[in-house]
């Protein structure tokens, strides 16, 4: 396992948790409550940027890391899982093939192509830190024949990818140390057989970085461990791997576990916007992490809340524990006042950046 990330931006202690700011912004805080969360790089996505605020907007604005005030490093995704969730499960809004995809959202008279070429043009002229190919994914229990393809074109899209960064890496006269990393992702659904032949092919054409690419859960909502670890597996250890949509907190310590050094999701974020806060049960300053018992959820909501007067978490040293009571953050989250999502937002990543320092010291 590695233990550091060297990017353009500033250097990231392994593992390490990359809250989503898909559209530029993690909702409910700014660049200032990030870095007071000690998170230490955002993920943002290609697809949602290029529609809002547009990409002439970013360049115009500085690129991403003067529009969004964050001087610390950021991830950008190529957006394939976006339009597979887009087309593969609603096709009148567009197709896939070969060169990239097209699409349409609903409502809107204009349409997006995004190829291979253009994802990377357009990563890199928003300023990242670390480029994602653009694959093409698919659900886990896709039929065989449709697994095949998609890693069939996933291979050709990483290698065009390659290409078209190594070519504005000339361009730009970018060295080693300056110049952002380029991550290809490993598909094939539930098929060893495919994951190993996209894993092979992709480490023959040479990247900086992995990620385990398609929906990590299966229908029930449980870690596909067996195929997360196969695939690790099939990475040499030098190559830092990404746990692509994996935040659940004990999703994240297994697969760390396994050796990904890398974890991005929506949902902690999410979660703490729709009252639910990721609490410990013991301190993780001083107790190693494993197994389920050790986290608990607190959903803000429950009467039983009102007039509790302590703390979201005894262990947690956000703005929120320090300052403000269980009691007052139902009282907000009643009054759908916009403090509330603020505060909680920031509680739930200073937990996961707690988890990634206690996951840091058992390494």
């Amino acid at each position: 396992m590695n233990y550091q990330l060297h990017l353009p931006h500033g250097t990231l202690s392994l593992p390490a948790f990359l809250p989503d700011g898909t559209q530029g912004v993690v909702r409910a805080i700014d660049a200032h409550d990030i870095l007071a969360c000690q998170i230490q790089a955002i993920q943002m996505n290609v697809f949602h940027l290029m529609q809002r605020p547009g990409s002439s907007t970013i360049r115009a604005l500085g690129g991403l890391h003067r529009m969004s005030g964050w001087a610390r490093p950021i991830f950008t995704d190529s957006g394939g899982f976006q339009v597979y969730s887009l087309i593969r499960q609603n096709p009148k809004y567009g197709r896939i093939n070969e060169r990239g995809a097209t699409f349409q959202l609903s409502g809107s008279s204009r349409k997006f192509k995004l190829t291979p070429e253009k994802s990377v043009q357009l990563q890199m002229s928003y300023g990242s830190d670390v480029v994602i190919c653009l694959d093409d994914c698919t659900h886990v229990e896709a039929p065989f024949a449709e697994q095949s393809t998609s890693v069939s074109r996933t291979i050709q899209w990483a290698r065009r990818c390659k290409e078209t960064f190594v070519a504005l890496l000339a361009d730009k006269k970018l060295e080693d140390g300056k110049r952002p990393l380029l991550i290809a992702v490993i598909q094939g659904g539930d098929s060893r057989e495919l994951r190993r032949h996209c894993a092979e092919s992709l480490l023959e054409i040479g990247f900086d970085g992995y990620g385990y690419g398609g929906w990590p859960l299966d229908n029930q909502g449980n870690l596909l461990e067996d195929m997360l670890n196969y695939t690790r597996e099939l990475v040499p250890k030098q190559f830092t791997v990404h746990a692509l949509g994996v935040g659940h907190p004990v999703n994240v310590l297994n697969c760390v576990q396994m050796g990904y050094e890398l974890f991005d999701s929506t949902m902690p974020t999410r979660d703490a916007r729709h009252g639910r806060l990721y609490t410990f049960t013991q301190n993780p300053a001083e107790h190693k992490l494993d197994g389920t018992s050790w986290f608990k959820y607190l959903y803000i909501t429950d009467k039983k809340h009102i007039k509790r007067a302590e703390p979201v978490s005894l262990f947690c040293d956000c703005l929120c524990c320090r300052s403000y009571s269980i009691g007052y953050l139902h009282h907000l989250y009643k009054l759908n006042d916009h403090l509330y999502p603020r505060l909680a937002t920031m509680h739930n990543l200073r937990f996961m950046t707690q988890l990634m320092e206690n996951l840091r010291a058992a390494i």
